[in-house]
């Protein structure tokens, strides 16, 4: 008998794992604006999107901009724009989400704006508009989130942002949570970002943890388009999932690769051939080369790997895997060095959740057990990169020089310190719940 309350204490403290060590939230919604975050659906240069939340009672909400000057009275001067109102319910829960463009800015200008109803409003936000030319800037790129949100992954975004104060935006790739319509997650990622989220613009892309089972059929989550106001230039049935944006000369390419990768192949190209700009990134959350055991994407890389060659990529930013793995110049095969080629592939984890590398290695640097956010930073010809670990540690680094009519230069600055490997005190390992469905 013993044995047997053993084993279920066992059994219990495995499957309860991920809950065990969340941090507790209240997710009901209230007439207070929360869950605000800052996007863009246009022009980064003349227009900025809001999106936040409240609970049923608020039916008209709006948002108010102005200049943002050193005196207080930039309030004065404000203009208002009507927000578009929705209604979000599962299993007798409900909430309004409510979203506003603000066009017609200036570019290079600071702004602050706030979003409300009557007298209930929420704070003033600052951000500045982008350059309408090529300009320096700087991003943070993020791998998956997904558990333990407010507990743990709140360090690493919180870390990130006092390193790289003046970020321009942030990429998340995909698994921004786990259980894609389980609100209170979402709430603990919105708690974990806070101000953050409602001041830096983000570029998320989906993971398959943002996709639910519903009748046998995978469905994104009910909550992500709610929460997010993102370009709507994709192919038809992705919108809000695969889209690009332009901003200060780089081309930022989201693609959703947990369904339709053959639709989304020939605009990727047609993306990419008129692409204006020196810079590109692309980011989606299923690697092109998996970096974790007893996983492989071979469709995914067959359809999209000829394009990022065929076009000069740069960098590629995925998550997925729970490792981190950075390599350069490779080829169709996971050992084959392309020489001609200059695209960087990069898989990160910002998240708890970790996974062990695999050993037939295509990655120059990678990592086990560590909780990453990554800053890179584009000026002229040059781009400089950093991984960082969540508690500031300088992890790995390289410089990609553009090179007129020849493949990107990569220059390593790394530390040259150890690679991190996993430990008996590995807090979370791969379960099911990542699997592809």
């Amino acid at each position: 008998m013993a044995r047997l309350v053993f084993l279920l204490l066992i059994a219990c403290l495995a499957a309860c794992a991920h809950d065990y060590h969340r941090a507790a939230v209240n997710s009901v919604p209230t007439q207070i604006p929360d869950r605000i975050v800052l996007n863009w659906s246009g022009d980064p240069a003349t227009a900025a999107s809001v999106t936040w939340r409240t609970d049923t009672h608020i039916t008209k909400a709006e948002g108010q901009i102005a200049e943002a000057d050193a005196s207080p009275n930039f309030v004065t001067w404000a203009k208002r724009e009507e927000a578009r109102t929705e209604k979000w319910t599962r299993n007798g829960y409900a909430a309004h989400f409510h979203s506003v463009t603000f066009e017609g800015l200036k570019p290079n200008t600071h702004y602050a704006y706030r979003v409300g109803s009557g007298k209930i409003w929420s704070s003033w936000y600052q951000f500045r508009t982008a350059s309408a030319k090529p300009d320096s800037f700087t991003f943070i790129y993020f791998g998956d989130a997904q558990n333990n949100l407010l507990a743990l992954w709140a360090r690493t975004i919180r870390t990130a942002m006092l390193d790289a104060p003046d970020a321009d935006f942030i990429i998340h790739a995909g698994d921004l949570v786990n259980k894609p319509n389980r609100d209170s997650e979402w709430q603990e990622w919105f708690k974990a970002g806070d101000w953050i989220h409602a001041k830096i613009p983000s570029i998320p892309t989906p993971g398959n943890h943002e996709y639910d089972k519903d009748a046998g059929k995978r469905r994104l989550s009910t909550l992500w388009r709610p929460h997010f106001t993102l370009p709507e230039n994709g192919p038809t049935g992705l919108a809000e999932t695969t889209y690009y944006t332009d901003y200060q000369g780089a081309r930022i390419i989201s693609l959703n690769s947990n369904e339709r990768i053959e639709d989304q192949t020939p605009w990727l190209e047609q993306v990419l051939a008129t692409n204006p700009n020196p810079w590109t990134f692309v980011t989606f959350h299923h690697p092109v080369y998996s970096a974790s055991k007893g996983r492989d994407n071979k469709d995914l890389r067959e359809a999209w790997k000829p394009l990022f060659d065929k076009y000069a990529v740069d960098m590629v930013l995925q998550g997925h895997d729970h490792t981190y793995a950075r390599g350069h110049n490779i080829g169709n095969g996971v050992t084959v060095r392309d020489t001609t080629k200059g695209t960087v592939y990069v898989v990160s984890v910002s998240g708890p959740k970790q996974s062990d590398l695999r050993k037939d290695r295509w990655m120059t640097r990678g990592a086990e057990n560590t909780q990453l956010y990554q800053v890179i930073s584009v000026s002229g010809n040059t781009l400089h990169y950093r991984a960082m670990t969540a508690v500031g540690e300088l992890y790995d680094a390289f410089d990609l020089v553009k090179q007129q009519g020849e493949p990107n230069t990569l220059i390593e600055r790394g530390p040259g310190s150890p690679e991190r490997r996993k430990n008996k005190n590995t807090l979370e390992k791969r379960d099911d719940d990542d699997k592809v469905y």
